[in-house]
């Protein structure tokens, strides 16, 4: 290994380090350090100034190691790789450490969070001194892309990549592809046609030859890994096996089942409904009570089963604009009709909605604030000499007082929730499940319809409840990082994966049963294990389990590892023995 010249560059984020971490201090005492070619801090060091400050040392100085002590690698890692690479460096003789998340942002204390940067720096240092050039592996993609879900999100997506001349296997578990947008009515703030829209949709797909659709059909297994996906379809006629490059998840979601709400009613009084069958009454064009009157009062009721700790605490996005949407219509059809809103809260974000709702609120509609603490309106069925057919009784939150509603249909603003089998696609595909039961991206803000499976993409409300334009927009954002893929040809695979050591390898299947990507197999005639390098992700896991240490990690093995720990101990050490001088 060659001599190490190292350089080091500390981040100032603005204020972010920098009110709480002596940037200058660190700046000055690693400069003192063996190997230490160049010591510097910067304001904002993943800036471009501050990356060609970087290209700029390493050519002047032949550095070949670099450590940058900035906020979370998951953020910028992947910058500051590619800004030494493009210096002549390998991207893999670079050590991050995290000062930000891990130091400034959660310690108050100046003197102990400079010490404790130091500590990651020094660690950082240790490790980086140990790494070894890795060489870039590719993988060839298959053009063809799997499309799990068969609404709005998934049929958008499909298009575009069919309409580059590509593929496409589309994927519905019901007989008819449409999703719950084919059961709306009007689409909201604008209220356009959101039966036109998706007809519109449904027979263009219909219609392109590279989109072969899949009706009643379930995804059980998906093997293989990006650019060699591969899966087999039970049909009615025979087995079908498809291959595929990619593939997008967009399973959409479901209302919460109305009747575990006992509150509400649902289910035992006749005139409670849904909000999905309330839109069948409006795609028909008749507003009326089961009795076959017309209401003479309505009341929606917001948040039901939603941002509530007993059902789901996050909010479902899509309720607030949906509920105004209703009270236009009712206004529309019955104009003599009184409208009452029991709400916990208004959110009317996103292009247009702020104005629809004050444009609602001056259309004779009753706005009535109920505490989400005390939980939702309760219903009863109406006495015989009630001129309405239900009673809504709630703690109106901005009088203060206790009223009653009378309402002759009531509308249920339901929460959306994931499908009952998001854990068996979730699966299927390799890819992991928030609290919540949907999707997870693989960063939230960086890369949120990517996965942590390479190939593997999510879109629209699998991921979170979302509007139609959301949704969309990430169906075409999922589907150009595809075709970018495809046009390559090849995609750059990970590099930090496990390795076995078949000398050593106990044959215990350990490592195969806690790899959490299925990437290990047992080599029978060898009789030892064998990684997947392709599927792999390099977490560790095995590594940490495998009881002979036959497996190790490339990018952090135990040499690389044990270093960042003394680099950690030593200066924790000097801290102990500075505080028992101070003592005596």
């Amino acid at each position: 290994m060659k001599e190490p010249k190292i350089g080091v560059y500390i981040c100032w984020c603005g204020t972010n380090i920098s009110h709480m971490v002596d940037v200058k201090a660190i700046t000055e005492e690693i400069g003192d350090m063996p190997n230490i070619k160049v010591s510097r801090n910067y304001k904002y060091m993943c800036s471009d100034p501050g990356q060609d400050l970087i290209i700029s040392d390493i050519k002047k100085h032949k550095l070949n190691r670099i450590v940058v002590a900035a906020c979370s690698p998951r953020i910028h890692e992947l910058t500051f790789r590619k800004a030494i690479e493009n210096a002549g460096l390998n991207p893999y003789l670079f050590e991050m450490a995290n000062i930000r998340e891990q130091v400034s942002w959660v310690h108050t204390d100046i003197e102990a969070a400079t010490e404790k940067a130091k500590s990651l720096v020094i660690a950082a240092i240790s490790k980086v001194t140990h790494h070894e050039e890795l060489e870039r592996r590719t993988v060839d993609i298959n053009p063809a892309t799997l499309i799990i879900g068969g609404g709005i999100t998934g049929m958008t997506a499909a298009l575009d990549i069919a309409e580059s001349g590509f593929k496409v296997y589309l994927i519905e578990r019901d007989n008819k592809l449409g999703g719950v947008v084919s059961k709306v009515d009007l689409t909201f703030p604008y209220m356009s046609s959101a039966q036109q829209l998706i007809k519109s949709l449904i027979n263009k797909v219909s219609n392109n030859k590279n989109i072969e659709v899949f009706f009643n059909t379930k995804i059980k297994e998906i093997n293989g890994y990006v650019g060699n996906f591969e899966t087999k379809l039970k049909l009615q006629k025979k087995a079908r096996e498809l291959k595929f490059g990619n593939m997008i998840l967009a399973t959409g979601l479901k209302p919460t089942d109305p009747e575990s709400i006992h509150e509400i009613g649902y289910g035992r009084l006749p005139d409670v409904v849904t909000a999905l069958e309330f839109e069948q009454m409006l795609i028909k064009g008749n507003i009326k009570t089961k009795a076959g009157k017309e209401p003479n009062n309505i009341l929606i009721v917001h948040c039901v089963g939603s941002r509530n700790e007993k059902y789901n605490p996050y909010c479902s996005r899509t309720c607030c604009m949906t509920a105004l949407k209703y009270s236009n219509q009712i206004r529309s059809a019955l104009p003599k009709t009184s409208i009452y809103h029991a709400y916990s809260d208004m959110r009317a974000f996103g292009k247009g909605c702020e104005e629809f709702y004050s444009q609602t609120g001056r259309k004779n509609a009753v706005f009535l604030m109920y505490d989400q603490k005390n939980d939702i309106p309760t219903l009863r069925r109406a006495g015989k000499n009630d001129r309405c057919n239900i009673i809504a009784h709630m703690y109106e939150k901005l009088s203060g007082e206790d009223i009653e509603i009378p309402a002759d249909i009531v509308i249920l603003m339901i929460s959306m929730e994931a499908h009952e089998n998001v854990k068996q696609v979730a699966h299927a595909a390799g890819v992991s499940i928030c609290s919540n039961g949907f999707f997870m991206e693989k960063h939230p803000k960086l890369d949120p319809i990517a996965t942590t499976t390479d190939g593997v993409y999510i879109a629209g409300t699998c991921q979170s409840p979302k509007d139609i334009p959301d949704s969309v927009s990430q169906a075409r954002a999922a589907a150009a990082r595809i075709l970018t893929s495809i046009s390559v040809g090849k995609v750059e695979i990970e590099l930090t994966t496990a390795v076995v050591n078949e000398d050593i390898c106990g044959a215990c299947h350990t490592c195969i049963n806690v790899c959490p990507y299925s990437a290990i197999s047992f080599d029978e005639e060898k009789k030892v294990s064998v990684v997947n390098e392709v599927i792999c992700k390099g977490c560790g896991t095995c590594s940490s389990a495998c009881p002979t240490g036959a497996i190790s990690a490339r990018h952090f093995t135990d040499k690389q590892i044990l270093s960042q720990i003394e680099g950690l101990l030593a200066v924790s050490n000097k801290l102990s023995e500075k505080l028992e001088m101070e003592e005596v």
